[in-house]
């Protein structure tokens, strides 16, 4: 009896050990497809598995998933449990490939399944044909365009590519995402951002169709001639309505991963015509207007004004100089101080920027600042505009430098010119006085007691300060240098931290900040001077080797920075390398 029992427990476990047999295997939509053709790839597990871990999928491209589906019923008393991951993939190469093999942990035991060969032929042309195929219903009910406003720009001439996808309202589109994203090399670019998708309607081909803005780009050509436009890709899923519909009547759909491409574009970029250049023309194209002010024309020499240069308009206002101010020798002029308002969108930049001068008279009199000119070319009228400011005449009142006997100061004065002293007018000045003893001691803690013991102390005190407004008026105009000089370093060190995200800015302002950097420490003009006398004269000030190296390659990378790409990581390292040269050149001086 016992025996029968211990041999029935023995065969339940055993046949329940069959029935229980742990699977995983691999399967493909076919096994021989076009290079244009799609496969999909399912991985299928009859026991909840983890630790997933997919074939490398050498010579296809994964344009879709891993899209993962679990089915788990009981059927009389009997449970059946499925769980699938579906990759779809795109071949890359033609000849045979071979689907590697996945792996999966169930229940503590590692897993895999069997490679799966797949040959790769030619392209294939009765997908594209069969009215009933999901592929060709997609492919004729989808596709991505790239809009160009301009394909003949001038060169620095603002142009846009918007990219659109359009879809018929016979499929349905999802899960769209970005493959290959354009790169403009030979061009200076700005991507609008789109804050939301919003689906319109509109006419593909002469076609009603739905259609959505994916991308908008405005570009400003750096070069001439035939410059190419990378395509934009895009990986769409497509739920193409099939015949079946559910329990409810509602028409299932059936999902193709597509990926479509709106190809490239190819843009001929004219030269701006020699023909009536100016000599001037620093490469503004566009319509703009010049502004040249003076915040004041009358003022004493040992003040200060400021001059401003405007430029507004709608062009390249990024990629060009403004014209420079050009003073008399008696007025020190400074570094200007750059302010940019600028805003792009799909008609390019519009806005204005500016240059600040702060000038110091040296001398009195009456000085003219000549005319400012500026040049532009015109796309819409294919000419060039020239432009001239007003002459501005500066009145300095009064001069420090020299003090005439009345006290006012005049700069014609070369000496102090003496009086003669007539004698007779003192004549009322008794020289013989008449002195009498003082009996009472009235001296001691009086008013002129207390005067005559200060007096000393107040003498010292008026002394020093003659001395000092004498060393001040002396060093005021380096001091006042040196002290602009380390606020503009300051003002464009923090200007360079805020525009980390956007290179041009960011080296430009960190360019400055170094110049003026130098500026303030070693009171000279470094934009006069080569890297390696900039390199001599910190060496010359006990500054060590390396750090003297760090600061010109810092000035080195600002100038390249504007041709080359840079990275956000690469912005990040430069800005930091400033910060730690400024500081280390600053303690060591």
């Amino acid at each position: 009896m016992y025996k029968k029992i211990i041999h029935f427990i023995v065969s339940f476990f055993f046949c329940s050990g069959i029935f229980s047999q742990i699977s995983f295997e691999a399967s493909v939509s076919k096994n021989r497809l076009g290079i244009n053709e799609r496969l999909r790839v399912v991985f299928e597990m009859n026991e909840n598995g983890d630790n997933f871990i997919p074939p490398n999928f050498n010579g296809f491209r994964i344009i879709g998933g891993p899209n993962q589906s679990v089915s788990n019923s009981w059927i009389n008393g009997k449970r059946t449990f499925s769980k699938k991951l579906t990759y779809f993939l795109a071949p890359k190469i033609k000849g045979n490939l071979i689907i590697g093999q996945a792996q999966v942990e169930i229940n503590g035991e590692v897993y895999k399944t069997s490679p799966v060969n797949i040959e790769i032929t030619e392209a294939v042309a009765n997908a594209s044909k069969d009215s009933n195929n999901a592929d060709y219903i997609a492919d004729n009910n989808i596709h991505l365009v790239a809009e160009v406003s301009n394909q003949n720009p001038y060169l620095n001439e603002a142009f846009t590519v918007v990219y659109k996808l359009y879809y018929s309202d016979q499929v349905g589109i999802s899960n769209v995402n970005e493959l290959d994203r354009p790169k403009y090399p030979d061009f200076w670019s700005h991507v609008i951002k789109i804050p939301r998708l919003e689906a319109k309607q509109g006419l593909y081909k002469g076609s009603p169709y739905k259609y959505v803005t994916w991308h908008k780009t405005v570009l400003y050509p750096q070069k001439t001639g035939k410059l190419t436009i990378a395509p934009l890709t895009l990986n769409v899923s497509v739920d193409i309505p099939t015949n079946r519909r559910d329990f409810f009547g509602n028409r299932l759909y059936q999902q193709v991963p597509k990926v479509i491409t709106a190809g490239q574009r190819i843009i001929n970029v004219k030269d701006l015509p020699e023909k009536g250049k100016p000599k001037n023309f620093s490469g503004a194209v566009g319509d703009f207007d010049l502004n040249v002010s003076m915040n004041k024309t009358e003022l004493n020499a040992s003040e200060s004004f400021q001059a401003k240069i405007n430029v507004s308009g709608r062009g390249n206002l990024k990629l060009f100089k403004l014209p420079e101010i050009n003073v008399p020798g008696s007025l020190e002029v400074y570094e200007p101080e750059y302010n940019e308002n600028v805003k792009t969108n799909l008609k390019g930049m519009q806005g204005d920027i500016s240059n600040i001068y702060t000038i110091v008279p040296q001398n009195q009199g009456k000085f003219p600042i000549p005319s400012v000119e500026f040049s532009f070319f015109d796309p819409i009228t294919e000419d060039y505009v020239f432009l001239k400011s007003e002459k501005f005449i500066i009145n300095v009142l009064e001069s420090p430098d020299y003090i005439n006997p009345q006290g006012t100061f005049n700069h014609n004065s070369k000496k102090l010119k003496s009086t003669t002293i007539n004698e007779s007018k003192f004549n009322f000045i008794k020289l013989e006085t008449d002195l009498e003893p003082v009996f009472r001691n009235i001296f001691w803690g009086s008013n002129m007691f207390n005067f005559i013991l200060l007096l000393p102390f107040l003498l010292l005190i008026v002394f020093g300060s003659v001395v000092l407004i004498y060393k001040k008026r002396n060093q005021d105009k380096s001091l006042n240098r040196v002290i602009r000089a380390n606020k503009l370093a300051r003002k464009y060190l923090i200007s360079a931290k805020k525009t980390i995200g956007e290179k041009d800015l960011f080296y430009e302002a960190l360019e400055r900040a170094l110049h003026n950097f130098l500026k303030a420490k070693l009171n000279i003009e470094t934009t006069d001077l080569n890297k390696e006398k900039i390199r001599g004269l910190l060496t010359n000030k006990s500054i060590d080797k390396e750090t003297a190296q760090l600061f010109v390659t810092l000035l080195k990378d600002c100038e390249l920075a504007r041709y080359s790409p840079s990275t956000s990581v690469r912005i990040q390292e430069d800005y930091n390398n400033a910060v730690n040269a400024i500081s280390r050149i600053d303690k060591q001086i």
